[in-house]
């Protein structure tokens, strides 16, 4: 195991997120959403809708899911697939909790942000 592997980031305190709530935060371009279901579990996915973008951190937390707020696309948190008839799936990152402090795993962002395409713009 090398050091990224074990690499854990402070996000915030669970405090800091309402149940069946969401906070985001940004790690380069880009956005995630670390979300808190009504039995304190906490669940940390990409802040975009695979549909059309929508920003899932908005959306409403039920029952280990979030459904987008803009064209009701229900994702599963714990896996970030896409429910029901719809197809898709987001980025899922690793979480921990301790002492009331929420961790991403480090190593899941670095590949996340490796897979991120490169702005071209002049």
């Amino acid at each position: 195991m090398n050091a990224i592997e074990t690499k854990w980031i402070a996000v915030g305190s669970i405090a800091d997120i309402p149940r069946e709530g969401a906070r985001c935060v940004e790690a380069g371009a880009l956005r995630i959403a670390i979300f808190r279901t009504v039995d304190d579990d906490v669940y940390a996915i990409e802040d975009r809708c695979p549909h059309k973008g929508g920003p899932l951190s908005q959306g409403i937390v039920h029952g280990g899911c979030v459904t987008c707020p803009l064209h009701n696309m229900v994702i599963a948190l714990e896996s970030g697939e896409a429910q029901g008839a719809d197809e898709g799936r987001v980025t899922v990152f690793r979480t921990r909790q301790r002492d009331g402090l929420i961790f991403v795993s480090g190593a899941d962002i670095a590949s996340a942000t490796a897979r991120q395409p490169v702005s071209t713009a002049a």
